[in-house]
């Protein structure tokens, strides 16, 4: 059944607030559209849990830095709302800027968390990812959203953000989704050229081999790391990085579970993945 589509918050409120009175739980999507089976089945997953499963679609200007273009981002909702039928998604809401911006506004300060990795490669990215994140909790106010594990940062940065400031929502992380080849599925997936297209699965083989290595020394891993994405054929590596998988802060071994995190452009397509270490026992 094609769900119904709404686009103020008055209207996603009415509709959240008449199926809680017939007692069922409220399930929450957030995401920016251009949808792909990676978002589908975080759909999939917040039906499973829930009764009644909202997915936002929303390009949040606000996590836009200065030399990305907010206007270019894909905008696809007829097929976005096409493939959540698929899958009983219940209500879209699809605002419009100036329904959730309508004003001077506040932010969401995510100290730390956002020090590194993509933090200071996209500034004030997670402040604005913040801070819609947490209008579309208290707009829709679910028990349960759903997040993708590729965005590792982002999510650890929502779980934190929940916690901090008490947020009444379980925030479920979902396993990364991938193509068959291991290349993990993105919007910008469709931007790469079929030569950037074929050696893009060398990203996720290198965190692979990462992973497998048993090394306990960060700095090691690290330039194992770097050197094997830069040996992918016209990939230029933002960042190759291992972090504490909970403060997300620069660590030496690997004595506690950690975060292998990658960010790599091939063309003109950022292209972000990870996976995560758990010490070795011996």
């Amino acid at each position: 059944m094609t769900p119904r589509v709404v686009t103020t918050i008055a209207e996603v409120r009415a509709a959240v607030a008449e199926h809680r009175r017939a007692g069922k739980t409220i399930g929450c999507v957030p995401t920016m559209g251009a949808l792909h089976a990676g978002h589908i089945e975080l759909v999939r997953i917040a039906k499973q849990s829930t009764a009644f499963v909202v997915t936002t679609i929303f390009v949040n200007p606000t996590q836009f830095g200065p030399k990305e273009d907010f206007s270019k981002y894909p905008r696809t909702l007829d097929a976005d709302v096409n493939l959540l039928a698929a899958v009983d998604c219940d209500l879209v809401f699809s605002p419009s800027v100036d329904e959730m911006y309508p004003e001077a506004f506040t932010y969401v300060d995510i100290a730390k968390l956002g020090d590194h990795l993509c933090g200071p490669r996209r500034p004030g990215h997670f402040r604005g990812v913040c801070t819609v994140v947490l209008k579309l909790f208290n707009i829709v106010l679910p028990d349960v959203a759903v997040f993708g594990a590729k965005d590792a940062q982002q999510a650890r940065i929502i779980v934190r953000m929940v916690r901090d400031l008490n947020v009444p929502v379980s925030v479920t992380i979902a396993p990364t989704v991938r193509e068959a080849d291991g290349l993990a599925m993105s919007s910008r997936n469709r931007y790469l050229s079929p030569d950037e297209r074929a050696v893009a699965p060398q990203i996720y083989r290198a965190l692979q081999a990462i992973a497998a290595s048993g090394e306990p020394n960060v700095a090691k891993l690290e330039a194992e790391l770097h050197a094997k994405l830069t040996a992918i054929p016209g990939a230029r590596v933002d960042y190759a990085s291992i972090v504490d998988d909970e403060t997300l802060q620069p660590i030496a071994t690997i004595a506690r579970p950690a975060l292998v995190a990658v960010a790599v452009f091939l063309g003109t397509t950022r292209l972000i993945d990870n996976v995560t270490l758990s010490p070795l026992r011996g």
